[in-house]
Order: structure tokens, then C-alpha cells, then sequence
């Protein structure tokens, strides 16, 4: 690799993790930057996930005071979670990226949508009422499974995904939903470290750099997603997903 390489990659790693950890989208910065220096798409995509792993673990850790506030919705969210990652994970090891890329700006348009109109949409169905319906409970975990299929095969925008779904159906505060988007998205990157590496799906030069920067960023941007105001925070979150949706759609 040259100087030049080891810049992007380590640049842009550190803003995919500090990203992921404001608002989601991370790989918005690091798939690219891995494709410009001439990594092969598959290839890209399983190292993207695997570097960004302990960034995920480093922005759930910064948000730990307020996971405490979710202990028993942790175990839940949890489970549901992993199960559908494994699936998405198995699934990436099966389908070109190339089928999956085009639905993708769809899927990142619909979640931004929905997370710019949250609360209207929470206000009209009840949820915040937090309907005890059986019904109601099986539709947003099987939601959330989807979610977390898409997480576990590539994850882009899967942040914002998640805040829009955590913020309809669990919690009111920007805050208390970006520590369980962190805590969830943890969950996403542990399962497809292990199926990437399993499968031998890495290369491991880019890695090395990538672990290093997407960590530190992730450290970073959760302390800073904490430090400012919950309006600016939304408005941060649309524009990257409405940056990512124009990306995705060229």
C-alpha cells in the first residue's frame, strides 16, 4: 500500500466509526475508501465489517450509564438481534453484493423518512402509549429481525434504521435510543466478525489500519453525540441519511 492508501483508509475509518456512533452510516466512508484503493467489493464489505467491530464495542461502552436504564429490554433486544444477523452474515456468503446494492438507497431513503417523522408516526399508531398487545409485539420484533438480517449482511444506514425503530417503539430520548443503536450495532459487527473471518473473507493489511482509526472514531463520536443538543443530533442523522441514499443511488 502507499502513503496515500494508508491515509484514506485510516481517515476515513476513523470517520465511519465516530459516524456509526453519532448517527449511523459509517460505511458510507470506509466501503468506499476500500474500493478506491482496489478492493474487491466482496472482499471490502467483510473487511469493512470486521474493522469496524471494536468501534462498535467502544461506542456501546461510552453509552454504558444509560444501557443501565434498559436491562431487561437488553436481553430481548438481544437475542432477536443476534438471530438475525447470523442469518444476514450466511446470507452475504451466498448473494452478490451487486443484487443487494440495488435495493439499498431505497431501504436508506424509507429508514431516513421514517426517522425525520418519528414522533408523528408514533403519536398516530399508539406505540407511545407502549400498546401490550401480543400482536403489536410480534409485528416490531419481527421488524426488528429484519432489520437485523439487513444489519448482519452489509449494514449501511442500519443506525438510522435502528433509531427510527427504537424511537417509535421503545424509548423518547435521542440519547437513551443512540445507546441501544450502539448496544444492538455491537451485536450486528460481533456476528459478522465471526462469519467473516471464518470464512476467510479479509484482507488483513487494510484491516489492521481500519481496527485502529474506526475504534478511536467510535470512541470519540459517542462522547460528542452526547454532548449536543438532541434537534441538532436529528438533523445530523437526516442529512447522513439522505447522504447516503444520493450515494447509493448512483
Amino acid at each position: 500500500m502507499s502513503y496515500y492508501d494508508i491515509a484514506l483508509i485510516a481517515i476515513a475509518s476513523f470517520f465511519a466509526g465516530a459516524t456509526n456512533a453519532i448517527a449511523g452510516g459509517g460505511t458510507f466512508f470506509s466501503f468506499p475508501a476500500l474500493l478506491a484503493v482496489g478492493v474487491p467489493p466482496v472482499v471490502a464489505n467483510a473487511t469493512n465489517s470486521v474493522a469496524l467491530f471494536p468501534a462498535s464495542i467502544s461506542s456501546a461502552f461510552a453509552f454504558k450509564d444509560e444501557l443501565k436504564e434498559h436491562k431487561f429490554k437488553l436481553i430481548f433486544l438481544g437475542l432477536v438481534a443476534l438471530i438475525g444477523a447470523i442469518l444476514g452474515a450466511l446470507l452475504l456468503l451466498h448473494i452478490s453484493n451487486k443484487q443487494f446494492n440495488i435495493l439499498i438507497p431505497y431501504l436508506l431513503l424509507f429508514a431516513t423518512i421514517i426517522f425525520a417523522f418519528s414522533n408523528k408516526i408514533s403519536l398516530f399508531i399508539g406505540i407511545k402509549n407502549r400498546v401490550k398487545s401480543k400482536t403489536v409485539h410480534i409485528i416490531l420484533s419481527f421488524i426488528l429481525f429484519l432489520v437485523s438480517i439487513y444489519g448482519g449482511f452489509f449494514g449501511a444506514g442500519v443506525g438510522i434504521l435502528l433509531i427510527a425503530y427504537l424511537l417509535i417503539t421503545e424509548v423518547d430520548d435521542i440519547n437513551q435510543a443512540n445507546a441501544l443503536k450502539n448496544y444492538l450495532s455491537a451485536i450486528f459487527y460481533t456476528v459478522s466478525t465471526v462469519v467473516f473471518l471464518s470464512a476467510g473473507a479479509i484482507s488483513y493489511k487494510h484491516l489492521f489500519i481500519m481496527l485502529i482509526a474506526s475504534t478511536a472514531g467510535g470512541y470519540y463520536g459517542a462522547k460528542f453525540a452526547k454532548s449536543i443538543s438532541h434537534k441538532l443530533l436529528k438533523k445530523i442523522i437526516i442529512i447522513v441519511g439522505l447522504g447516503l441514499s444520493v450515494y447509493y443511488f448512483k
